[in-house]
């Protein structure tokens, strides 16, 4: 059905692929490589939606859309900003890093418009990481080890003030002659732009700072005299910072903020761009991406022997809008939960439902199964922990993780069904029934032994040279990074320090700013209950955190039904019934979870230059939905998420 349906297209273009960050290594390879034979670069996938703001923003300033730290850089520093960034419930093994960094006597920064349990202290659950056994129950009774050493209450969206003013209390300590950690060496040898971004930061006065970032000026002193304190310094982030309409300026305000004091190439020191999913990352480094490169596509027609579509292909909003004006008719998704994770739920959903086929190769069923083309197919496949066995014998497969680091991965359970295919065998096959005569590449070959896959991708991708045998040898290996090394391939050579604008929101006096966020039982789209134990939150997720000031100046209450209404270019996009919650979060700033939230996020509400749905920037009015009614909190829970213990100064 899918081979007929592609076939009978009036142009390859009408077709689009996508993959979730689930995708590993070897059948991203192969997707790539089928949609261009195909002849389209219609390739969206999940970094649409969460980082490719950073990934334009590093390739214009650095070179390189990876981050440039890695784990031994991570325990081995000295300093430590997270910008927009839940580790303990999105990116929990990345706690175990930050508790070896503060073993080794590293300072810890946390920059979020709420102040999050797992950003101020944790506790190490896993058993193997602790010489004596009798330590874990010790600890699991203890209070855990701090973590953050300052927190900065930022606004939703404040990021480029707040860094703004760390930067302009910098510049002036040096101007004072005081210490600074201005690395003028560094700057003058490897960046271009210094004068210009000194310019616009001196021009920026601490009122306009002050305001748009949400921070005193004693509060952003106390981050920069940490800054200036350290000679390793590494900055994180995540969604918070990159799902906002000038999410590519927040990144480079982050590179700003190393680049002045060198901290790049320099051990301990650099960028880390935390993403969620195990092969966001190695998904585009393996070619799925709408905008390739043109090195990569001259590379992949040599080794297949054809000639790749040169024409750039649609991007995850850009296929919504294809399909809802009849553009796109055939939808084809490896793994992912599409619909609960794109913006403006319902014009997304009417957008699927006028393809002609929307079929996806899935593990497990989800709710974008529910919402279909004309006609629709679910092929399931095995899971990654499920045996992998070809005709060659027992397969593995291999991810990128965000520091570039390159791991194999294998399962080991019996599968679920004997009937059960790999999500690459069910490519490999489609491609061969769809091509047919047209391809010269052995599809069923690569189907029946997966290191003929990682022999083409050592011949198309740089970093992958003798693949199979690197593996083989070393376990796992570090991809080439140029920047961490100094090497900054960028137009001029030289890393970019950039001139960036403080957003001004000039909300209404009724208006906030809604950020989205998820819950502790809950990956991603996948909700796997209703706590959230973290921020006090049970049997429900349909809550609003409020600042109760804000809730004051409203005349609202704690668990009071209100219907959320987002703006946006005059039209009013509404999701009804959401209880208020008390929380320490930023004045002015909302909070509530996704999937649910993503029906007030605009399809056009997206980031300059990158294009991702800016779904952390949400400008909405608020109204009760039954003055009478509201759910009961106890007041113990709600005293326990206002008074929580934070690092932080006046």
């Amino acid at each position: 059905m899918i081979a007929d349906e592609l076939n009978s297209l009036d142009s390859p273009d009408q077709a689009c692929f996508y993959t979730s960050g689930k995708t590993t290594n070897e059948p991203a390879f192969l997707l790539q490589l089928f949609a261009r034979q195909l002849g389209t670069n219609n390739l969206p996938d999940c970094s649409n939606m969460c980082h490719e703001s950073s990934g334009v923003a590093m390739t214009e300033t650095l070179g390189i859309g990876k981050g440039t730290a890695t784990l031994e850089d991570m325990e081995s520093t000295e300093l430590i900003f997270i910008f927009g960034n839940n580790p303990g419930t999105n990116h929990p093994r990345m706690l175990t890093s930050l508790q070896k960094a503060k073993d080794q006597g590293a300072k810890i920064i946390a920059v979020n418009p709420l102040p999050e349990v797992s950003l101020m202290r944790v506790t190490n659950p896993n058993p193997q990481d602790y010489a004596n056994p009798l330590e874990l129950p010790i600890a699991l009774l203890g209070k855990g080890q701090t973590l953050a050493d300052l927190y900065l209450p930022v606004r939703v969206n404040g990021d480029v003030a707040a860094i703004k003013g760390i930067l302009k209390d910098l510049f002036e300590r040096e101007r004072e002659g005081r210490v600074s950690a201005i690395d003028r060496e560094f700057i003058q040898s490897f960046t271009e732009g210094f004068d210009e971004l000194l310019a616009d930061v001196e021009a920026a006065s601490w009122e306009e700072i002050e305001e748009e970032s949400g921070l005193t000026r004693n509060q952003l002193h106390a981050a920069a005299e940490m800054y200036a304190a350290s000679k390793k310094t590494i900055c994180a982030w995540c969604l918070g910072v990159t799902q906002q309409r000038n999410g590519v300026d927040n990144v480079s305000m982050i590179v700003n903020l190393l680049l002045v004091g060198g901290h790049m190439g320099r051990p301990g020191a650099g960028s880390v761009c935390v993403r969620g999913h195990s092969n966001v990352q190695g998904d585009r480094t393996m070619g799925i991406w709408e905008r390739p490169p043109k090195p990569f596509l001259d590379a992949l027609g040599k080794e297949f022997g054809f000639e790749p579509p040169q024409k750039w292909g649609y991007d995850t909003v850009e296929t919504l809008h294809a399909m809802f004006a009849g553009d796109i008719k055939v939808f084809l998704a490896i793994s992912g939960n599409f619909l609960s994770n794109v913006p403006d739920t319902v014009y997304s959903a009417h957008a699927m439902q006028r393809c002609k086929l929307t079929a996806y190769v899935s593990t497990k069923l989800n709710r974008s199964h529910l919402i279909t083309g004309e006609r629709a197919l679910i092929l399931p496949c095995l899971g990654r922990t499920e045996e992998d066995i070809q005709a060659t014998g027992k397969q593995f497969l291999t991810v990128e993780d965000s520091m570039g680091i390159i791991n194999p991965s294998q399962g080991f359970l019996r599968p679920a069904s004997p009937h059960l295919m790999s999500d690459l065998a069910i490519l490999a096959n489609l491609a061969h029934v769809t091509l047919e005569s047209r391809t010269t590449t052995n599809w069923l070959g690569f189907a029946a032994d997966y290191n003929l896959i990682r022999d083409a991708i050592s011949k198309v991708i740089p970093g992958f040279e003798n693949f199979n045998a690197r593996l083989a040898s070393e376990k796992f290996f570090y991809l080439p990074n140029a920047a961490k090394q100094r090497i900054f391939k960028t137009s001029s050579g030289k890393a970019k320090l950039t001139v960036c604008p403080i957003p001004k929101h000039d909300l209404q006096p009724d208006e906030l700013l809604l950020t989205t966020i998820r819950s502790h039982d809950q990956f991603n789209s996948t909700i796997y209950g209703l706590n959230d134990r973290y921020r006090g939150v049970f049997d429900g997720r349909r809550v609003l955190f409020l600042n109760p000031l804000d809730m004051e100046a409203r005349h609202l209450r704690a668990g009071q039904i209100v219907d959320l209404y987002s703006h946006f270019e005059g039209e009013l996009r509404k999701a009804p019934r959401f209880a208020i919650v008390p929380y320490a979060i930023a004045r002015r700033s909302a909070a509530a979870y996704y999937p649910e939230t993503n029906v007030l996020v605009p399809i056009r509400s997206v980031a300059a230059k990158s294009n991702q749905p800016a779904s952390k920037c949400i400008r909405i009015t608020l109204t009760p939905a039954d003055p009478g009614e509201a759910l009961n909190f106890s007041e113990k829970d709600l005293q326990r998420n206002l008074n929580r213990a934070v690092p932080r100064v006046p």
